[in-house]
């Protein structure tokens, strides 16, 4: 929580409200070094003389310090520049997670606010230094955050969202630590945060852009040390010692049987096998896309209803933290993902939120939006990670960390889940279903195919335009999703299919004695362990 004071404010955690983490190359030498630390005093544990609990604390702490330590090793901060989550989109966020409700709590949000202008210097100056190493970020995702710069630096500083706080009443505050909260706000704000943006504006147009990879270099592979890093990244966000080339056969085979699954249901929807006018009715049928933010946000609202009132019958353990439907607001609508989940606080102060992308609606089809929302929501992240952080008797890092492909592994399975348990309206709906498989399925191909194999970024949209139905603008922020966060995309696919093959393992060896509820609650009441671990828990539930 040290480490990344922001993720421990997101999950209710307030100790370390007035911080942001340690950037520096100094600091981040610091941070990993204590993991490395960490990791040999757990190595040395031997494992025999443990509990079958303590056990599977054992193995999920060993790969979670062995993560962070493959991550820190990768040296990312020296050259991504994000446009999905980079500080001038997470720093206008941050209000949204840390409620101010008395003056200490406002002269911490103060000082992190204060923190904010020497984080960007930092932030620069980790840039500088990766140029140096030989080092630098893709022209399109600099092209893609310089716009938002010039977005943001284009309004007064009063209508950054950084400044809702200090416009909040506060009445039970007495004058004078009122006073104090909004000024040190607004001088933070305006006479920190702005000037260092500004700079940071400068530096990537002036510094970065002009020796910024081309599109056709935006694979990790293209930097010095760029496949050994991949490789780790591999095993920090699937837990498993995967292969490139393998992952991306995987994803080659999955497509080609969700294509032939599109065919099928197509032919029923549509009355066409064909697949590329499958895709164009898909595509180009304006009555099915969404004609107004207010329509998108009814339509999530609705499906997670109808999903709140069947997931008793298909789980044991429920989440005693809610789920509420929230858009994003407009820092950051434009070139982010299609949606995203930010968990509950864990002190109970607010409830899970399913972030829904609201903005240009004509280009949000609405057969998609049930599968996002089962997805982002209930039966997906909101129910495995609210339940994690609701555990009892087992150590806080299994509650609120673990590894990406259980977590977003139980989201895909999820949407294909939410079918059985017959939550979507139609078989439009279940189209939106092969839609997003296959797009799991073609972050498999294009992950590896930009960072691994040589693939241009033109060549990573355009496959995704022949195998999913996403419309082209949302393949584009993808795809410069998937080059800025090398490796994330491939646990999604990964983790589904090894939930399916436990399922389906459990479910032979067990016949009548399996119940469904039961494996969920298997899966679920260990928190998000890697995938080796997982089998374990599933085999010892399947032999019980």
């Amino acid at each position: 929580m040290s480490n990344d004071p922001l993720f421990a404010t997101a999950l209710g955690d307030r100790r370390f409200d007035g911080k942001l983490a340690d950037i520096t190359r100094g600091g981040r030498r610091r941070a990993s070094d204590e993991y490395k630390a960490m990791l040999s005093r757990a190595e040395k544990v031997e494992a025999g003389k443990l509990t079958e609990e303590d056990r599977l604390t054992l193995n999920a702490l060993v790969e979670d310090i062995r993560s962070m330590v493959d991550f820190d090793a990768c040296g990312l901060d020296d050259w991504v520049v994000d446009p999905l989550r980079g500080p001038q989109v997470e720093f206008m966020n941050v209000e949204s997670y840390q409620p101010v409700r008395s003056p200490e709590e406002g002269e911490a949000m103060v000082r992190r606010w204060k923190a904010m202008g020497p984080f960007m210097a930092d932030h620069v100056r980790n840039l500088k230094d990766g140029l140096g190493l030989g080092k630098v970020a893709v022209r399109a995702s600099v092209e893609k955050t310089l716009e938002e710069l010039e977005d943001l630096l284009g309004k007064g500083f009063s209508e950054w969202a950084m400044m809702l706080p200090a416009k909040a009443p506060h009445d039970d505050w007495d004058k004078q630590a009122l006073d104090s909260f909004r000024s040190g706000i607004a001088d933070a704000t305006n006479g920190s945060v702005r000037p260092e943006f500004d700079k940071y504006r400068t530096f990537l147009r002036s510094e970065v852009l002009p020796r910024a990879r081309p599109d056709d270099k935006p694979g990790i592979m293209h930097l010095p040390n760029g496949m050994e890093d991949y490789r780790k990244l591999i095993r920090v966000r699937t837990s498993l010692g995967l292969e490139p080339q393998t992952l991306h056969q995987t994803g080659l085979d999955e497509v080609k049987k969700i294509n032939g699954e599109m065919e099928t249901l197509g032919e029923k929807v549509f009355g066409t096998r064909d697949r590329a006018e499958i895709l164009k009715r898909l595509r180009t049928d304006k009555s099915l896309y969404f004609s107004s933010r207010d329509e998108i946000e009814v339509k999530a609202e609705e499906a997670l209803a109808r999903a709140r009132a069947t997931i008793s019958k298909w789980f044991g353990r429920l989440p005693r933290a809610d789920c509420e439907v929230v858009r994003m607001k407009e820092h950051e609508e434009k070139n982010s993902t299609i949606a995203y989940y930010m968990p509950p606080a864990s002190d109970g102060s607010r409830p899970g939120r399913y972030y829904i992308n609201t903005y240009a609606p004509e280009t949000r089809p609405k057969y998609e939006a049930e599968a996002l929302a089962y997805h982002e929501s209930i039966p997906g992240h909101h129910l495995q990670i609210a339940i994690a952080q609701e555990l009892e008797g087992v150590p806080e890092f299994r509650k609120n960390s673990g590894v990406t492909a259980f977590i977003e592994g139980w989201g895909l399975y999820s949407e294909r889940l939410s079918d059985e348990m017959g939550l979507y309206s139609s078989d439009l709906d279940r189209l939106g279903i092969l839609s997003y498989d296959s797009w799991r399925a073609c972050r498999l191909v294009v992950d590896t195919g930009m960072h691994a194999m040589g693939w241009s970024r033109e060549a990573a949209i355009e496959y995704m335009f022949q195998n999913s139905a996403l419309a082209r603008n949302n393949i584009v922020n993808e795809v410069d999703r998937y080059i800025v966060w090398p490796g994330q995309a491939l646990a999604y696919k990964t983790g589904q299919l090894e939930i399916l093959r436990l399922r389906n393992e459990a479910k032979s060896k067990m016949g009548k004695r399996f119940e469904i509820q039961k494996f969920h609650d298997a899966v679920l009441c260990n928190g998000a362990v890697p995938l080796e671990t997982l089998r374990l828990v599933v085999g010892r539930y399947a032999s019980a």
